[in-house]
């Protein structure tokens, strides 16, 4: 069964930030070819860090709104550990979305 989630990916595009795009749709695909079914990808634009815990003082944030199969988040997990381009990552199990009820008509009379 798959859960909804959102991927809250930093990204070290230090010196290459004209190809953020690039890396951005790259990691769309990354998703994709796991199984993840694309929601919303939300570009938030380079950030600097409170602190720096690393040879890093800012990146470049986005979020991804997914839906996948619990054992793919680890394999996504891992893939991005290795890509140097993914400085941090962290994934959190959304509630799934709500359909609205529809409105009661009102009853000719």
């Amino acid at each position: 069964m798959k859960n909804r989630y959102e991927a809250l990916l930093v990204l070290n595009a230090q010196g290459r930030e004209e190809t953020v795009k690039e890396i951005i749709d790259r990691l769309e695909s990354e998703f994709q070819q796991e199984g993840a079914q694309i929601e919303q990808v939300q570009k938030m634009d380079k950030r600097q860090f409170s602190y720096a815990s690393g040879p890093l003082n800012a990146g470049y944030y986005v979020n991804f709104v997914f839906n996948a199969e619990p054992q793919s988040i680890a394999k996504l997990r891992s893939k991005f550990k290795l890509d140097p381009e993914v400085y941090r990552q962290n994934y959190q199990r959304l509630q799934e979305k709500k359909e609205k009820p529809a409105k009661k008509m009102a009853k000719a009379k």
